[in-house]
Formats: C-alpha cells, structure tokens, sequence
C-alpha cells in the first residue's frame, strides 16, 4: 500500500512540500495500524547525512510526540557495521529530536535471529555465482524490532546504487543496518562473490531476493514496517539559478512511503534513470573527494572505487581526495583485518577466506577487500590528511598521493564531471559525492547474469 508515490526526474520537492506529504502519510498509516503502543524510528546514519532522514526523522519525532510522550519509543539509525553517532554527528543530522530518544545499535551483541534460510535456497539464488563453500543465511535483526513492543516501525533510506545489495534502501535497513554480524557478513560476502559488476544499479538481484524471502518468511515475527524512501540527483547550472542553491547541490527528485515492495521499486526505477551515468567511453583519470563530515574510514571512503570501477579504464588513475581519513575500518577488528590482508583482486580474497580463519570468521571484511580493489585493471592513489601515513597506506595495496598537490583545487571547489586542469593536457572526471551514483562505461554496464 503507497501512501506517497511523487517522483520525477524533474522534481525538486521543497521542505515544506516534504512535510506536509510526510505528516500526511504517517498520520494516514498510524491510523491503519490502529495501535496505540510506540513506534520505533529505523532512519540511516551520518554516511546518508544528504538523504533527508534526518528531516524526515524530527517530522516523525514531532508528530509522534504530539499524541503523547510515550508514542515515540526510540530512534535507533541503522548502522549496520558502522561506529554508533557521536553527540554532535546526531545534532547535525538530526537537529530537532531529542538527544534522549537515541539509542545505538550493537551489531555484535545486540541481536536476535528470526530464522535461517537453507543453504540449498540460497545455492540456487546465487547459482554459478555461489562463493567456494557453502552457506546458510540467518535473518538477524536487533532484538528491539522483535521484543521491544513497538505498534509499528518507520525504516527511512534513501535508495541509491549499491554495491552489495544493487540498490539501497527498503528491507536492507531492516536486515543489514539494523541486522547482526552473521547475516552482514554473509550477505557482504555472497554480493562480493555474485560480482559488483553485477548487481550494482539494479533492484533485483540475488542479495535484495535472499532479504525478501527472509521478510517473506518472518515479517510475522515483526512490527509492521513504513517504509520511507528519498531519491536525490544534483541541480543543474539552471535549476540552481531558479532556486537560489548552488550547481550540484542536492535536490530531493522522489519521496515514496508505504507498506509492502512497490514503494521501493517505484524508487529504484527514478534512482536508476537519475543516479547512474553512463559513459561512452571509459574514464584515463579521476579524482573523487571525499567529505570530511563522512568519510573518516576507507571502509566508508572506498565508495571512490567501487562507484567508478566500471567506468574507469585499463591502466587508468583513481586519484582519492580524503583529507579526514584516520583509519581503514570502522571498528578495531575489522581495521585488522584490512591492515593484515590489504585489498586484493576478488580470486585472492575468497582463496584467503577458505584459508584463514580470522577472515572466514568476518566475511564482510573480505567482501570489502574485493571492493576496494581494482582488480588489477587501474591504479588507486589514496591521498589522506594526517591521519594515515604513506607506510599505511602502501601497506593495504595502494599508491599514496601528497594531497597538498590539490590544496589549490580544493580551495576553490572541486568541478562535477569532465575538467582539464590547462589547455592541452588530459581531461580529468571529477566526482565530488560518490555516494550519490554510479559510474560506469557502456560497455560494461550489463544486466546480470541469468540466474
């Protein structure tokens, strides 16, 4: 059932509008649920700051307060394997709800299984594609969606390509952001193994069936679930004029909320029309900045490579710009596990897991490694700030770069797309959010592989 379904490459939905669509459609939903107990708010974290959560989180948390202190249960983001919000990583994202209601979530210790599904299912979902030993997958989700007594559950996200699932959003926040260590490591892995190349830019793969089976499956063992899904895509040079912002700035393109799946393909499909670019021919060199509010860790930074690994060419250049980057990953035993293996080509990376232990037992730090590589085809130059040393740096695969080399671009702002630094030299392709798209040359932009 969709309650908001406005979305068009055009749009450019002001914050008023957002609101009162909003305010709207949870009044109508709270309605149809028709139960009086509190409500659990599920929106991303700090690495989606630009998708309007947070807006639509203090909407939520505004409404909600207004039928009684006790309708809003907690607002837990959906982390997933990220660090818990700091104080003011949550005042800025979410200014207006109150510090109180927030509650982090543990996805090591915190978490309940709602049921597994079998090895033979999940074999044939991922067919030829099945990693070198098989597995089952558990349907893992922090123990307050299922015992915390909450009437109904908001799960927001804004749905845009992803590596591991295809397309962001939906029931990846329940199962993933909100899910545990075996189900993300797990699922990280069988996306890795299936191919990025395969799944990243479409809304049905084999990861986003293996999530809906299990909701399929357990959704009984759960509150029901509103999904609120954003889509956004820059302003262009002509649409900034009219509105006063700056070219590129983000205009939210799609606002979609509803119970069941069709709020998510209806939102996969914009996405797809506004957040993929495809090139005709393949990028020689990039550069890709990396915003300081988000990007801290390569764990979160390597969006760099894996949103324009099919776009960049044999023995090509992947300058990354990541001026707050003091670590690889974002808890201390995964940063292990990066330092220890480092980012390796996908047949090293499975072999490694078949063969070490302490990899096998964190599968979603070796589905990472093969995202962070660039499968031998193109060069990566990381160039951090003070946080990570060029012996670091080198010792997990890439080249370092001296960003003071860029401090004069990076004054007077990094351009979107095509850019030649002086006439006559090569053109350079600039990316300034990578977590909004995808880029990828035509060639290799495919439909996956017939499972």
């Amino acid at each position: 059932m969709n309650y908001v379904a406005r979305g068009e490459a055009s749009l450019d939905i002001s914050d008023g509008e957002l609101d009162g669509l909003f305010s709207e459609a949870l009044a109508t939903a709270l309605k149809d649920v028709g139960d009086p107990r509190p409500v659990l708010i599920l929106p991303p974290d700090s690495t989606r700051l630009h998708s309007r959560a947070g807006q639509l989180c203090d909407i939520a948390v505004r409404e909600l307060l207004n039928q009684g202190e006790n309708r809003v249960g907690a607002v837990m983001p959906a982390l997933g394997t990220h660090r818990p919000m700091g104080e003011r990583e949550l005042k800025v994202m979410f200014p207006n709800t109150p510090p109180s209601l927030f509650r982090a979530h543990d996805w090591r210790h915190d978490v309940v299984e709602l049921g597994r599904i079998d090895a033979s299912w999940v074999e044939k979902a991922f067919g030829s594609f099945s990693p070198v030993f098989s597995m089952d997958w558990p349907a893992e989700v922090n123990k307050c969606l299922r015992d915390g007594g909450y009437s109904l559950i908001i799960s927001m996200g804004q749905v845009v390509p992803h590596e591991v699932i295809g397309m962001s959003g939906h029931v990846k926040n329940i199962f993933i952001g909100a899910g545990g260590a075996e189900s993300i490591h797990k699922s990280h892995f069988l996306g890795a193994s299936y191919g990025l190349e395969n799944l990243m830019g479409h809304a049905d793969t084999p990861v986003r069936a293996l999530l809906d089976e299990a909701y399929r499956r357990f959704e009984h063992l759960l509150p029901p679930v509103l999904h609120v899904l954003t889509v956004l895509g820059p302003r262009s040079p002509g649409e900034a004029r009219a509105s006063g912002r700056a070219p590129g700035s983000l205009a939210l393109r799609g606002f979609f909320a509803g119970f069941g799946r069709d709020c998510f393909e209806r939102a996969a499909k914009l996405s797809r029309s506004i957040n993929i670019e495809v090139l005709e021919k393949p990028i020689h060199r990039a550069v890709v900045f990396l915003d300081p509010q988000e990007y801290k860790s390569t764990w979160l930074g390597n969006k760099a490579i894996y949103r324009t690994r099919m776009a960049m060419a044999d023995n090509g250049e992947l300058t990354i710009l990541a001026p707050a980057l003091d670590r690889f990953g974002e808890d201390p035993e995964i940063d292990r596990l990066i330092r220890k293996y480092g980012y390796r080509p996908a047949p090293e990376i499975i072999m490694a897991a078949a063969e070490n232990r302490d990899l096998a037992a964190s599968l979603g730090a070796a589905a990472h490694l093969i995202h962070g590589s660039s499968e031998g085809r193109f060069r990566i130059r990381y160039c951090p700030g003070n946080g990570l040393s060029r012996k670091e740096i080198e010792s997990v695969g890439y080249e370092w770069g001296d960003i003071n080399e860029y401090s004069e671009l990076l004054e007077r702002g990094l351009p979107r797309g095509w850019w030649v630094k002086r006439p006559g030299e090569e053109r350079i392709f600039c990316i300034t959010n990578p977590a909004l798209g995808l880029w990828a040359e035509k060639a290799k932009f495919k439909e996956p592989a017939a499972k």
